[in-house]
């Protein structure tokens, strides 16, 4: 089972980082979280841990509408936002890979109707922003 979207661009890391935030602002999500995955496993299991995952960052991305719909809808929907979004660079790679949650999996928890229609705009938004990121990075 898949449970992202995912592309690998010719990006720097920092590159990737800013255009994923930029992309994701232009289809409405805000980053509510921001987790330094190499910085955290430096400081909690030692600077090996960090270095060999690599450059990784997750970002907690949260569109205020469809979160509302989502909540009014069905209140434990809370428990699945914001959605993740991942990028990550391995060492010594040339590439950096940026991964969006598929919304499709609030379905497969909760197939409601409302939660179905927040689930297709979320994830029209997020494969929007993956494919100008994509689509930028080729040019």
């Amino acid at each position: 089972m898949t449970y992202t979207h995912a592309i690998t661009v010719p990006l720097s890391w920092q590159d990737a980082v800013d255009r994923t935030r930029g992309a994701l602002a232009e289809q409405g999500f805000g980053v509510l979280t921001e987790i330094d995955v190499k910085e955290t496993f430096a400081r909690k299991l030692g600077q090996e841990a960090g270095d060999a995952v690599g450059d990784y960052i997750i970002l907690g991305a949260c569109n205020p509408q469809l979160a509302q719909r989502g909540i009014a809808a069905e209140p434990q929907l809370g428990a699945l936002l914001p959605c993740n979004v991942v990028v990550r660079r391995a060492p010594d790679a040339k590439e950096t890979t940026i991964e969006a949650i598929d919304p499709q999996t609030m379905v497969q928890l909760s197939p409601g109707d409302a939660t179905r229609e927040v689930a297709n705009d979320a994830d029209g938004r997020l494969q929007a922003a993956l494919k100008e990121i994509s689509e930028k990075a080729g040019s």
